[in-house]
């Protein structure tokens, strides 16, 4: 098998797999980190959702051969690292929404938040609710309201 080497969650890893194995498989078979969940498998649910570059990304599109050495993966887990914390401040406006029923779709939501709070002031403006809109992650629960309002709770602390 070739090795794949790159970064995650801050640390530089090697890995032996199929150039074509999904980056979702090589965290959570390889690597066992489970934050990313597997949902559909096509780049449609998003409940893998993590950061490749500090991007939002789904994982289970992307060919372990498509990373480089010096790409930064962060996942759920490694997301209070980026700002030196126990929580990242969208994970604590998750807790202080109530957002969580099931919570199997959260850990892909809380990326795809940071990862449009981040854009979204990079531009130097507010999150809106057309932005709020353009968030295609898919939760069962139908807890849409909360994770709006933690969304926004959470963009005040970042």
């Amino acid at each position: 098998m070739p090795e794949h080497t790159f970064r995650l969650n801050g640390e530089q890893v090697t890995v032996d797999a199929a150039d074509d194995e999904r980056l979702l498989w090589v965290l959570r078979d390889i690597l066992g980190v489970t934050g990313p969940k597997y949902g559909c498998g096509i780049n449609v649910c998003k409940a893998c959702t993590s950061h490749v570059n500090g991007k939002a990304a789904n994982p289970c599109s992307i060919p372990v051969k498509d990373l480089r050495a010096t790409d930064e993966v962060t996942t759920i887990e490694g997301l209070p690292g980026t700002v030196g914390e126990e929580l990242h401040p969208m994970q604590r406006a998750w807790l202080e929404q109530d957002v969580a029923q099931c919570g199997y779709c959260q850990p892909g939501q809380i990326m795809a938040a940071v990862a449009l709070v981040r854009r979204v002031k990079e531009e130097g403006r507010q999150v809106t609710d057309e932005d709020l809109d353009g968030i295609r992650n898919i939760c069962r629960c139908g807890t849409y309201f909360r994770i709006r309002e933690a969304i926004r709770a959470g963009a005040e602390k970042m």
